[in-house]
């Protein structure tokens, strides 16, 4: 499998068919006695701080992650058109950011 052509900017499918975004980044580990493995996928402003400069990267990377916006590698059920999980959208933390939002910013603007 090629990485970066088979999973990279795919859409992210729930197992009820649910878009949770496209997949922005990939999480290896490296290790000592082998060639590094995949433990993670990530979605939304995670992958995109590292190329913002140090200071906002740990700042959107801290916030990002507080937000669980790294989906377990062994949640990926399929990889075709789509990366499909075998888990549905409301088991993880993908869309907590926009109730975040919907709370602390967008419903203290009157008449929103």
């Amino acid at each position: 499998m090629d990485l970066l052509h088979d999973v990279l900017d795919k859409q992210l499918v729930d197992r009820d068919g649910v878009k949770m975004g496209k997949v922005d980044g990939i999480v290896a580990e490296l290790r000592q006695d082998g060639p590094p493995r995949v433990v993670a996928i990530e979605v939304g402003a995670i992958a995109m701080a590292g190329r913002l400069g140090h200071r906002p990267q740990r700042w959107i990377t801290w916030f990002a992650t507080k937000l669980g916006h790294r989906v377990a590698w062994s949640a990926v059920h399929g990889i075709g058109i789509d990366v499909q999980l075998n888990a549905a959208v409301r088991d993880t933390a993908i869309f907590d950011w926009q109730d975040w939002l919907r709370e602390r910013v967008v419903g203290k603007i009157p008449g929103a």
